[in-house]
């Protein structure tokens, strides 16, 4: 038996009972969320009749789901009443700006949970088993449901990128957003910055998303529309700055470099691109959240990974950028990583 010298700590079935059934903790948490059950704790309806009451449930379902959640923390329970814990009323009270209850509609929609179940010919054939290049086939409806889901998890990364790019910057400047889904970075670049001309590129239907989000925002008279793939459509520009937020990591280090060509290309002399990534340390084990995004690129892209700021790094010198650097976000999974032309 092979074992790495360091490990020190007792063998633990724990650890394999809990990877096997792993399945419930997503389930229990979609059934929570589509139960209304944290709106119904929200709202004071503690004990189990008032709850199942208010989820149209029955008693039973709703003590034993209940307590599943507590004992995986993310509801209290006390003398047979139950209680959001500070995550749960954050994160998946409705009534809170922060929850996050709508990303379960992606992460965990049946498109991309049925992909794991399949995990084994995955790893044999090193790339997913959706059809074509995955979940970026060209116009897929993912996109759609990611940019109308996810902006919860996803706004909170807006404010410090746009932070970061503009860099004290308040005169006008045009900015190309690339894979805008949501479009929340480049509307938040214009909210920054009142000069700010923001194009999102994206495929129509998504964009439509990020236009009303620009309406919302009270941006959308310095919001246009390029619909397309970023690989196709002409960039125009020069823009001051590119945005490329979570994309670069579905394709491989070639197909990136070519990208970050154009991107170059579109550029005027001193701006800059910017990336928003999952980046994991050079063991790529760590950080958890940002190390084990490699696996989602695994499951449903044909070439992507979860990449190391040296590559990235090399990816951004390749396509001749200079001074490239990176920025965590604090309290975040993600890290900018930027170029200047």
């Amino acid at each position: 038996m092979s074992e790495h010298p360091s490990a020190a700590p007792a063998p633990n079935p724990g650890l394999v009972f809990d990877m096997i059934q792993a399945h419930q903790r997503t389930a229990a948490i979609k059934a929570a969320i589509e139960l209304d059950i944290f709106s119904a704790i929200g709202k004071g309806h503690n004990d189990v009749a008032s709850i199942a009451n208010h989820s149209k449930a029955s008693e039973r379902g709703m003590r034993i789901l209940c307590d599943f959640l507590c004992i995986n923390e993310i509801l209290s329970k006390k003398d047979g009443n139950y209680y959001h814990t500070p995550t749960s009323a954050a994160f998946l009270d409705p009534a809170s700006p922060a929850c996050l209850a709508s990303i379960a509609k992606f992460l965990a929609s049946p498109d991309i949970e049925g992909v794991y179940n399949q995990l084994s010919t995955i790893v044999r054939t090193g790339r997913t088993i959706l059809p074509g290049t995955g979940s970026v086939e060209p116009e897929n409806p993912l996109w759609v449901e990611f940019a109308n889901n996810m902006a919860p998890m996803m706004g909170p990364m807006a404010a410090p990128l746009g932070e970061v790019v503009l860099d004290g910057r308040t005169g006008p400047i045009h900015v190309l957003d690339i894979a805008a889904g949501h479009g929340l970075f480049g509307i938040e670049i214009a909210k920054q910055n009142s000069h700010a001309h923001v194009t999102g590129l994206d495929w129509a239907p998504v964009l439509r998303v990020a236009l009303e989000n620009a309406k919302k925002a009270g941006v959308q008279d310095r919001y246009d529309m390029l619909p397309g793939s970023a690989f196709d459509v002409y960039f125009a520009g020069p823009y001051d700055i590119v945005l490329l937020t979570n994309f670069l990591h579905h394709f491989d280090k070639p197909t990136n470099v070519t990208l970050l060509k154009k991107v170059h290309d579109a550029l005027k002399p001193g701006g800059c691109a910017a990336t928003l990534e999952f980046v994991p340390n050079d063991d790529r084990i760590s950080p958890p959240m940002s190390a084990a995004f490699a696996l989602t690129m695994l499951a449903t892209t044909a070439s992507g990974d979860a990449y190391t700021y040296p590559e990235l790094h090399s990816m951004y010198a390749d396509a001749g950028f200079a001074r490239i650097s990176k920025h965590p976000i604090p309290r975040s999974p993600h890290t900018i990583v930027m170029g200047i032309a």
